[in-house]
């Protein structure tokens, strides 16, 4: 089972019909989901799933009903301050995608991604793959060939990615305190 993030891998290149290596489409989430993430100032967490636990020997040492297999967390307060995938919740332990380093409390919060979210994701991903090489093309013509481009500036685009693509994010925008 690929690590689960905002899209899962095994989803991602199912949807996408292409033959790409599961690291490089793990990468390219991970990517994307840190542009989101940090684009909304909006970290997705379920703060009714959180859990303060110690963690030892690469692990967490605690656990909750509300937590699985599976799910994303992120843990705050502590060295190991980052983004989860728990692969195994047995005997009233987290194990992690990641060694975590001793610390006496970890703040575990449950991270829950919107549908619409992911589905902009997998959008993303399409574009990533079919229209990054002829970015900046707005019209191409094949018989007398003309190309036409439009600016790829501040303006238009985010990251690489046309602004248009990430307009499923507005919803999701919070605002920034300094």
């Amino acid at each position: 089972m690929g690590a689960v993030m905002v899209v899962k891998v095994e989803e991602a290149l199912a949807c996408l019909q292409m033959d790409i290596p599961e690291a490089v489409m793990e990468r390219k989430i991970r990517a994307i989901e840190r542009l989101i993430r940090s684009e909304t100032n909006n970290n997705f967490q379920d703060r009714a799933v959180r859990i303060r636990v110690p963690s030892c020997d690469g692990m967490l040492l605690g656990s909750s009903p509300y937590l699985a297999d599976g799910d994303t967390v992120e843990i705050s307060g502590s060295p190991n301050k980052g983004l989860y995938t728990i692969i195994s919740t047995a005997e009233g332990h987290l194990k992690l995608d990641k060694v975590l380093y001793d610390a006496l409390y970890n703040t575990v919060t449950k991270v829950v991604y919107p549908e619409d979210v992911q589905e902009g994701v997998l959008n993303m991903l399409q574009w990533d793959f079919t229209m990054r090489s002829k970015i900046g093309i707005k019209t191409e013509t094949l018989s007398r060939h003309s190309v036409t481009y439009y600016d790829m500036d501040a303006q238009n685009s985010l990251d690489g990615y046309p602004k248009s693509l990430l307009s499923f994010l507005e919803p999701y925008m919070q605002m920034r305190w300094q």
